[in-house]
């Protein structure tokens, strides 16, 4: 046997082995992977914008935002910075809450990029980009991660509100604003939204007990709830298929859920894989934040 062929005999040996430990390495990291905790915390991607939330969000608008602003400043800063600290980092918000300039105190010295801010503008302004200008400066921000066209009800607001829908798409331009959409309040808007390639992000009230979620009508209060709820979620469902990204709202009936099995089941509705992004609950204590990801987190581990 030549010199030459134990070199490529070994050579071969050497190669297989390696081969066998890098499948092994490969196989033990997608155990790993596989096998990762999905949380409350984790960020996650919103649609097909590119951009990340955190799976869980705080929301400050419970009852048009008085159950935040009763907290006072302190109040709110040891909330928001509570959130922070536990990896809760998406902040909803809008002008008619009146809480940008309380934001931008609890957020002031902390990482603007580790906070995804969602706000929304309401009414028909004569100068939106103006407005933008304001909610920047009263959120202390240089840009903002998402803008809604706020509550909409009829099914025809993309041409009512076209006004808005051209200037946030300037913004969005002009990188003032990362993405934009709608928070609806009725299924003719949700139907509207949903079509919409112009929507990058919708805001949707879902809950499993059908309590202030969108119905054929503008009102909180149907007799055929679970039929609208069946509705409701088969609009998700193809938001999620046009690459919008979704986000629920009402996930505790906005309070209503006082016990704590109704929170759970709603939880546990919510985090069903494919049906949303993520979720923004408004919290008036540290307590609610630690309850809802424990719940979040347990229904996620299945």
């Amino acid at each position: 046997m030549t010199k030459q062929s134990i070199s490529r005999r070994r050579f071969l040996k050497s190669t297989a082995g390696l081969a066998g430990a890098s499948l092994a390495i490969t196989r033990t990291v997608s155990s790993a992977v596989s096998e990762q905790k999905l949380t409350a915390s984790d960020q996650v991607p919103l649609g097909k914008t590119g951009l990340s939330v955190s799976r869980l969000g705080i929301g400050t608008g419970s009852m048009s935002g008085r159950v935040q602003r009763a907290l006072g400043h302190d109040g709110f800063d040891r909330l928001i910075r509570y959130a922070y600290d536990h990896g809760i980092t998406h902040i909803d918000t809008a002008d008619g809450y009146q809480t940008h300039p309380w934001i931008r105190r609890a957020i002031k010295d902390l990482p603007r990029e580790k906070f995804f801010i969602t706000t929304k503008m309401g009414g028909r302004p004569e100068d939106p980009l103006k407005e933008l200008d304001r909610f920047r400066k009263e959120l202390g921000v240089d840009y903002i991660d998402s803008v809604l066209i706020h509550c909409k009800i009829h099914g025809n607001w993309d041409e009512t509100h076209k006004r808005l829908i051209d200037a946030f798409e300037e913004a969005k331009h002009k990188q003032i604003i990362r993405s934009h959409g709608v928070s609806c309040h009725s299924l003719p808007a949700l139907r509207k939204a949903t079509a919409l390639k112009w929507v990058d992000v919708n805001l949707v009230r879902v809950n499993p007990q059908a309590v202030k979620i969108d119905t054929e009508k503008a009102t909180y209060f149907d007799d055929s709830k679970p039929k609208h709820l069946e509705k409701v979620v088969d609009l998700m469902g193809k938001m999620r298929e046009n690459g919008h990204g979704v986000v629920g709202m009402k996930i505790i009936g906005e309070g209503d859920f006082t016990r704590l099995e109704d929170r759970k089941k709603s939880i546990r509705f919510a985090m069903q894989p494919g049906l949303l992004d993520g979720v923004v609950i408004g919290f008036k204590n540290t307590a609610e934040i630690d309850e809802a990801m424990q719940n979040m987190n347990e229904a996620l581990a299945g």
